[in-house]
């Protein structure tokens, strides 16, 4: 054990040092890479860069590595350098964009050992077998290279990247970007070489097309005279070239993960004792739920008795307000994922698992009361109440444009969110009422996470009218609090997205 983390090396009698190419700007993922450099999304919660390194010090036993910055450059060495990994860093800044040959080229000189591993900060692995590039050295110290090689059966992929032509194991050419691949062979960005790379990055003129050395060019230039090997890469593997991209990786890890995941049911009450119980035994009783969280907001009944016979636990709020309680419930829950329910039996367990399915593709999910077949009749979502949510949801689409949400229900509360994406969004979180449900799906969005909408089941509400939307005149009050919100939102999300940074990627820390 070092630091907390358990190092695992294959045995071999190579030392290598790393080298991290993260200055790429990122384009194709904005408007996620707006603030921040690509190399710092985050997958699950950990930004791409660290998951590289982890896998450069844990299964290559790297200890030393060098990290090219560039575009928001700054922001990589200040992460890494307040993380406690294990590894020295040096770090090296390619002011002007010339592509991977020329930032590998600017490594030259801060390269002490005769191997080093180089990998793409912008890539993602889960389950991979990097160790193996070590084993196939140690059986052949002639080998001037090792590439990573992932066998597909979608040619698109390969069209993404390159690939290249293998015989018995040795790498003779490489071939960028094909349009027609003829191999099932995607290459992937890690490469274990030699110093010899750097007098073929010199030799080799820049592509026609971007007039930059391309490294896909350098090494197969290299592989027709020196001798690089191929490695067969084994499990998942992603190119996080956009957002879909990034997407996808968090899915992938999230699926794996999924089973080992805790839930959280938050309930907000407020006088609430004639349904707090049947509410609780609903969600208690999900077999995904490991804990349900009332928090009783100043109730004058016998809400909180009645909640922790039920076998919840009672949390108290005493600032008074709906989204006071809500926040209060987030904090307080020690789920890794946080579902928020009403206390009057309008929505039922039924649907969790819709929301924990879809939570594998994103950082919250909400529900809308708009889909009529699903909607008990009695309740209180038609006429006025119904457009009012539905008017405000297409101007939060409208101001937030670029982030493509499509909303339907803003004032819905029943939702799921990561623990960690809450985290991330608390300081942005002040609303005190029912205002409080759009903030935090703005607070999402500013916070360039992702938002699904799904349809869910409304039943009508026992226990008297919606404290909320009841009347007209509680509507009316809850309307303008809702634009108030909406509003202030827009013309500070500038300022608060520098300001989240300035935190690399929205790293925020709740209470």
């Amino acid at each position: 054990m070092m630091g907390g983390y358990e190092v695992y090396v294959m045995p071999n009698t190579t030392e290598v040092s790393g080298v991290i190419l993260a200055a790429g700007r990122g384009m194709r993922a904005y408007p996620k890479t707006k603030y921040i450099p690509k190399a710092l999304l985050e997958v699950d919660g950990t930004p791409l860069i660290e998951r590289n390194i982890e896998i450069m010090r844990d299964q290559l036993g790297v200890k030393k590595i060098i990290v090219v910055v560039g575009h928001y450059g700054n922001q990589i060495p200040e992460y890494l350098n307040q993380k406690n990994m294990g590894v020295e860093f040096t770090f090296v800044v390619q002011k002007q964009q010339k592509g991977i040959g020329h930032a590998l080229l600017m490594v030259e000189e801060h390269i002490r050992e005769d191997r080093f591993v180089v990998m793409l900060a912008d890539e993602f692995y889960l389950d991979s077998n990097h160790r193996d590039i070590l084993t196939m050295l140690d059986q052949d110290a002639g080998t001037d290279a090792v590439l990573l090689f992932k066998k597909v059966t979608n040619p698109s992929l390969i069209t993404k990247n390159f690939t290249g032509n293998i015989q018995q194991g040795r790498v003779r050419s490489l071939i960028e970007k094909p349009e027609y691949p003829t191999t099932d062979m995607l290459g992937v960005g890690t490469y274990l070489l030699n110093r010899k790379v750097f007098q073929y990055i010199k030799q080799t003129p820049p592509s026609e097309l971007r007039q930059e050395v391309e490294i896909t060019d350098v090494l197969s230039n290299m592989a027709r005279q020196e001798v690089v090997m191929a490695c067969m890469l084994e499990g998942k593997y992603l190119n996080v070239n956009n957002t879909d991209d990034l997407n996808q990786a968090n899915y992938l890890i999230r699926e794996k993960k999924f089973s080992r995941y805790k839930v959280s049911v938050v309930i907000p009450a407020y006088n609430e004792e004639k349904t707090i119980e049947g509410v609780i035994h609903d969600f208690s009783s999900h077999p995904v739920v490991s804990e349900v969280v009332v928090v009783d907001n100043n109730s004058m009944d016998r809400t909180s008795e009645i909640a922790e016979r039920a076998g919840a636990r009672v949390v108290l709020e005493m600032e008074q307000g709906y989204g006071c309680a809500l926040r209060r419930g987030l904090d307080e829950a020690a789920g890794d994922i946080i579902i928020l329910t009403e206390a009057d039996g309008t929505f039922r367990s039924k649907d969790v698992p819709k929301f924990m399915e879809y939570l594998k593709d994103c950082d919250m999910v909400v529900g809308t009361r708009t889909t009529r077949q699903m909607i008990e009749q009695g309740t209180n979502m038609k006429g006025l109440v119904r457009w009012v949510n539905v008017l405000f949801g297409k101007i939060i689409e409208l101001l937030w444009w670029n982030q493509e949400p499509r909303f339907t229900d803003v004032g819905c509360t029943y939702r799921a969110i990561w623990k960690t994406s809450y985290q991330r969004i608390r300081p942005l979180l002040s609303a005190r009422g029912p205002e409080f449900a759009p903030e935090m799906m703005i607070a999402v969005l500013i916070c360039k996470q992702r938002i699904i909408e799904i349809p869910i089941s409304y039943l009508q509400r026992l226990g008297g009218e919606s404290k909320h939307s009841g009347e007209f005149s509680a509507l009316a009050r809850t309307a303008l609090k809702m634009m108030k919100v909406i509003l202030k939102y827009r013309f500070f999300a500038g300022i608060v997205s520098e300001i989240q940074a300035r935190f690399h990627t929205g790293r925020f820390v709740g209470k």
